[in-house]
């Protein structure tokens, strides 16, 4: 495994590990999810230059695009829960409640 692969598979992993054991708060899940995102964009990136290939090379970008629109999704669910519940503690959250 070259140093390369080794700094994004931890780099997902770290990500994973703070979305599993970190949930206190919506906004710390969403920052786990995206530098979950952002390591497979440059793992991505980097495995379309070393192809050489013209073929991938719109796939990271369409990544970067999916993660911009997962971020302004999550957000916008952030600022309406904290306007529901006036916190954004996932333990006060009840998927029930409307």
């Amino acid at each position: 495994m070259t140093p390369a692969h080794f700094a994004f598979s931890s780099a997902f992993m770290l990500g994973l590990m703070g979305l599993a054991f970190h949930r206190i708060h919506l906004l710390s899940a969403l920052l786990c999810l995206e530098s979950m995102m952002l390591s497979l964009f440059v793992a991505l990136s980097l495995w379309t230059l070393q192809l050489g290939s013209t073929s991938y090379s719109a796939a990271p970008i369409l990544l970067l695009a999916f993660s911009a629109c997962e971020a302004s999704a999550g957000l916008a669910l952030l600022v309406a829960t904290a306007r529901t519940h006036g916190t954004d503690r996932l333990q006060s959250l009840n998927l029930l409640q409307c």
